[in-house]
């Protein structure tokens, strides 16, 4: 499943260089993931990276959207990357 940026954005930029498969960017007024560039960091870390650095708790979440198992974002993210 990709993950979304909810309205709690505070648009610090720290998710933004973590993601390996630059998925995020500068929206207006927060940043955005782009659904189909998202694997959760799967492929290239053991959890996602924007979590990880972000200082808003609940800000990075799981886009209902975008159900994909883990093997569709590791297909992915080996898409992403060849």
């Amino acid at each position: 499943m990709a993950l979304m940026i909810n309205s709690v954005c505070t648009a610090c930029d720290i998710c933004e260089p973590v993601c390996p498969n630059e998925a995020i960017s500068a929206g207006d007024p927060i940043y955005m993931i782009d659904a189909f560039k998202c694997t959760e960091c799967i492929g290239a870390e053991d959890e996602p990276q924007c979590q990880l650095v972000c200082p808003e708790d609940d800000c990075i979440v799981a886009d209902p959207d975008f159900a994909e198992s883990e093997d569709e974002l590791l297909q992915k993210y080996e898409m992403l990357n060849s």
